[in-house]
């Protein structure tokens, strides 16, 4: 999403250096890619399609939908059953693609995992069976929603929001790992800039990166892998230099006590956010 303008909205700042940035990631071996074509909207895809199609044998493309930007940028709603299917086709045709890796479903804040929601899964199901999608995704939801979603289809990611300062969805990581089921935190490094700002300036994190020689960033990505062995990174980055920096926090490898001090350097506490 950082591939898009400033706002995850019209084209990017630097369009070379965000196509730069695709074919670099792909060269060091990243082979997943989250994406959305309100993204832009529709800025990201098609990023994606200009840098690295026709696509190199095993790189997941991993869509969302559910959610549509207006005139000004603002994100909607874009739910019901039909369009979810409509924004599935819509992917396909900005990828430039037949199938995606998977689908992510983010539900709007505050739905309940109700009537309407089994619906919204049906619509995606019937896609993965016609061939359109491999694997069904959920997004922004709670340990409910993840349980009601598993007796309605088969579920292969769940992407939150999750990082070192907002730990709210560990119940549902949880549930995941137990599972076996893919979790992907989002704004991984935090979100607004408040809080990104919060955990990379935090002493405690500077701590840890000065005994790693690595940089704060890094320490907090690294912590993520920490968790638990089904969680998956997708740090964005507009910036070459910037996505080196995130791979290099695959490399680190943090200790107990590391993890214990990271744990216990924020305080704790609910939030909500877009992905």
């Amino acid at each position: 999403m950082q591939l898009a303008g400033d706002g995850v909205f019209g084209p990017p700042r630097d369009r070379d250096e965000a196509i730069a940035v695709l074919r670099a990631a792909v060269d060091a071996g990243v082979d997943h890619i989250d994406t959305a074509q309100y993204y832009g909207p529709g800025v990201v895809n098609e990023l994606i399609r200009e840098a690295l199609y026709p696509y190199p044998k095993g790189l997941a493309l991993v869509s969302k939908v559910a959610a549509r930007r207006d005139e000004s940028g603002a994100v909607l709603p874009y739910d019901d059953p039909d369009q979810l299917r409509a924004g599935i086709q819509d992917n396909l045709t900005t990828l430039g693609v037949e199938q995606l890796a998977a689908l992510n479903f983010r539900v709007m804040d505050n739905a309940a995992p109700d009537a309407r929601f089994v619906d919204q899964l049906g619509a995606l199901a019937t896609a993965r069976d016609e061939g359109l999608i491999a694997g069904i995704g959920i997004s922004n939801v709670s340990r409910d929603h993840l349980m009601r979603a598993l007796e309605v289809t088969e579920i292969v990611c769940v992407q939150n929001y999750f990082n070192l300062a907002a730990r709210d969805s560990m119940p549902v990581l949880d549930e995941c790992n137990a599972r076996e089921i893919a979790f992907v935190p989002f704004c991984p490094l935090g979100f607004p800039r408040a809080q990104r700002d919060t955990i990379l300036s935090n002493r405690v994190v500077a701590d840890v990166a000065r005994r790693h020689d690595a940089t704060a960033a890094q320490i907090a990505l690294a912590w993520l892998l920490s968790v638990a062995p089904n969680v998956l990174l997708i740090p964005g980055t507009r910036a070459r230099d910037h996505l080196a920096e995130n791979l290099g926090a695959g490399e680190l490898w943090l200790s107990d006590h590391d993890i214990s001090v990271l744990n216990g350097a924020f305080e704790l506490q609910a939030t909500n956010h877009d992905g």
